[in-house]
C-alpha cells in the first residue's frame, strides 16, 4: 500500500509539473486533465511494476507505453505537438523512474 501511495503522490507532482505550462499556454481543460491523470497513472505503474532494468529506463518504458494511445490521437491532428509531449515524457518519465526507485528501495541497491 505504501508503494501505491508514494507512486500516486509522485505522479501528482509530475502531473502538476507537466500541466503548469499547459495552463499558461491556455490549453483546454480536457487536455490538462488528461495529461495530469496520465502522470498519476504512470506514477502508480512505475511504483508497482517489477522489471529488471535500470530505473530510468523503467520510467521511460512505462511512460511511453502509457502515452502511446494519446500520442496517436494528438499526432493525427497536430503532429508538431508530439515534440513537446515527447520531451516532457522523456524528462518526467526518467525522473519518476529514478526518484521512485530511490524512495521505494532505500535499503536496497539502487541500480537494479
Amino acid at each position: 500500500m505504501k508503494r501505491i501511495f508514494i507512486g500516486i503522490v509522485a505522479g501528482v507532482i509530475a502531473g502538476l509539473i507537466d500541466v503548469t505550462p499547459m495552463i499558461i499556454q491556455g490549453l483546454t481543460w480536457d487536455a490538462n486533465l488528461s495529461a495530469f491523470t496520465m502522470w498519476v497513472v504512470i506514477g502508480f505503474f512505475i511504483s508497482v511494476t517489477e522489471i529488471k532494468i535500470h530505473p530510468m529506463f523503467k520510467g521511460l518504458l512505462i511512460s511511453f507505453i502509457a502515452i502511446a494511445p494519446t500520442a496517436i490521437i494528438i499526432g493525427w491532428k497536430e503532429p508538431v505537438s508530439l515534440l513537446p509531449i515527447s520531451v516532457m515524457t522523456l524528462i518526467l518519465g526518467s525522473l519518476l523512474g529514478v526518484i521512485l526507485n530511490r524512495i521505494l528501495n532505500k535499503n536496497h541497491k539502487t541500480d537494479l
